[in-house]
């Protein structure tokens, strides 16, 4: 017909996959879009957009009949089900949103990334942006009401730019009589761009 191929891409839903560059049907889409935000919460309408290569107002309308809430409402449901309080600092002053803290054990904070995060000129987030979300992140996570940060070891994994959400996860590694070991990595769409070790001073436990 019109010497035009289509092609018809049946992707069972228990397969991962990268990028789907070809349109599928809506009844095969929908159950990859419901499990692709189960395995990322704070992904955007944008992105699963350029997943199943549609436009954003057809993620939307597959989240309404799927009853899926948009990223906002997934974030805060997600920081609902477990919250500790902050103790070693203002929560105002942690950069990111904290979405789940469990003290001495782990966190999450997610940044999205704006015009001001940015070189103008590039439009790449600026370094010291990445590192304050995973610092102040690894001293929020600290079951005391002083923490410092003694020694970081951290590295850049990729270039984030502007657009882009950052969801750092951080784990407690060890915790010592005035040393805890905090571990940080921050990802976009789930790869990896930045990686931190934070030795962190505390008071005696």
């Amino acid at each position: 017909m019109n010497g035009i191929n289509y092609i018809l891409l049946l992707v069972p839903s228990h397969i991962s996959v990268d990028v789907i560059n070809v349109k599928i049907s809506k009844r095969q889409r929908q159950p990859l879009l419901k499990e692709k935000i189960a395995e990322n919460p704070f992904i955007t309408d944008e992105a699963l957009a350029d997943f199943f290569n549609v436009s954003v107002q057809t993620v939307r309308l597959d989240r309404l009949e799927l009853n899926i809430p948009e990223v906002r409402e997934r974030i805060k449901h997600v920081a609902r089900q477990q919250y500790d309080t902050v103790k070693a600092l203002p929560i105002e002053e942690v950069i990111g949103e904290i979405i789940d803290l469990e003290l001495d054990k782990h966190a999450i904070s997610i940044l999205d990334i704006r015009e001001e995060h940015v070189f103008s000129r590039t439009g790449i987030a600026r370094g010291h942006h990445l590192f304050a979300q995973a610092n102040s992140l690894a001293v929020a996570i600290i079951d005391d009401d002083l923490a410092l940060t003694t020694t970081a070891s951290i590295s850049f994994k990729r270039q984030v730019k502007v657009g882009e959400r950052v969801v750092a996860k951080a784990q407690v590694k060890d915790i010592g009589s005035v040393r805890t070991l905090v571990e940080v990595n921050s990802f976009v769409d789930q790869e990896l761009v930045f990686r931190g070790e934070f030795s962190m001073y505390r008071q005696d436990k």
